[in-house]
């Protein structure tokens, strides 16, 4: 057996997967006892190698609880390293693109995705911005605690933490961007601290009553056992979630990426269980209240709404209505799905730098 790592600035993640066949047959666990690596790239590195090399690991939001180490919810047992919270603060990762002095945009991914979702925006917004995307607590490379030992995924502590992470990536003012199910998290954010967002663009928000309703795909992690057996399933929790949603094929190399947290570590199933019992109890308040804060008057923060016509998880009905009376812009690109920087990255970069530019003037 062979040992790897993946390496980012100052950090070092270890693993000792099996290097064998990929998922199905690989025939020892790693790490916790609840997942499997091996497969095409375990003789070299594989893009989730290449895409860890390109970020970096940024410490923000403090750790609570006890401290004590968590167990796993089914058979109590003693979790690895991966599932364990940091000691003081959580380790986010986070990949820079352009000059540092060029105003920061901050890409912010839905449920359930990583930032590597947006690494077809990052070289067109790095022309002239200081481009960011960062993986949640929970998703891809950032820590993912045991809920109940210092994180337990609610959406309030979604908010808390991105104010923290907020202040550590950037002194400035900076432009979000959040796809899907987080948009009411960072519009909740955002009137909270509205002196530190200059523009606000949501992608395929849930903005009506029925897009407060997680789709099946996703609710099923919510239930319990079944949840936790179906979300140690690499093909369920990534490459089935993403691809449900709309028109989005998955190559194999990008599968590769989604699929690692997962094929590495059981945390990774057991905070998707976490965040859709969240989403699934408290999504429809934080929908309603969102749509309250982007219709009040009040509200100072050019927003604009770019919707992928083709979402198979969001009607659009009700969409350009609601943009309306909110008197919010609203782009749609007719060939994308939910997850819109996915299905169309490059224009969504064009759009962005469109969007920000024109509201500078």
């Amino acid at each position: 057996m062979e040992a790897w790592s993946m390496k980012g600035r100052g950090r070092v993640y270890g693993f000792t997967p099996s290097l064998k066949d990929y998922l199905i047959d690989a025939p020892i666990s790693a790490g916790d006892g609840f997942s499997f690596s091996g497969g095409k790239y375990s003789d070299e590195p594989s893009p989730a190698d290449e895409w860890f090399k390109q970020g970096k690991i940024v410490k923000a939001h403090p750790v609570l609880g006890s401290g004590g180490k968590a167990k796993d919810p089914i058979f109590g047992l003693k979790m690895g390293a991966g599932s364990q919270a940091s000691d003081d603060v959580f380790r986010w990762f986070c990949v820079e693109s352009g000059n540092p002095n060029n105003p920061t945009v901050i890409l912010i991914h839905g449920f359930p995705s990583q930032a590597y979702s947006y690494r077809k925006v990052l070289p067109i917004l790095s022309k002239n911005y200081h481009a960011i995307a960062f993986d949640w607590l929970g998703f891809g490379f950032s820590d993912k605690p045991q809920p109940g030992y210092g994180f337990d995924y609610t959406l309030d502590e979604y908010v808390s933490s991105l104010e923290s992470l907020v202040n550590e990536v950037s002194k400035d003012k900076v432009s979000l961007v959040v796809q899907g199910y987080f948009s009411p998290v960072v519009v909740k954010y955002a009137r909270s601290f509205q002196e530190k967002v200059n523009d606000l663009i949501l992608l395929n928000p849930p903005l009506t009553a029925d897009h407060a309703n997680l789709p099946s795909t996703l609710s099923i992690f919510s239930n319990f056992l079944l949840g936790e057996i179906f979300s140690q399933d690499p093909l369920r929790a990534s490459d089935k979630a993403l691809t449900s949603s709309g028109p989005y094929q998955m190559k194999e190399d990008d599968a590769m990426v989604y699929r690692r947290p997962y094929l590495t570590s059981g945390s990774a199933g057991f905070a998707l269980n976490a965040i859709s019992r969240a989403m699934k109890k408290g999504l429809k308040t934080y929908v309603e209240e969102m749509r309250n804060i982007l219709l009040d008057k009040n509200w100072k923060i050019q927003t604009t709404v770019c919707w992928g016509r083709r979402d198979r998880w969001f009607s659009y009905d009700g969409v350009e209505e609601f943009c309306k009376d909110s008197k919010h812009n609203l782009i749609e690109l007719p060939m994308a799905g939910h997850h819109v920087q996915e299905d169309s990255g490059e224009e969504l970069g064009g759009i962005i730098s469109g969007v920000i530019r024109k509201n500078r003037i």
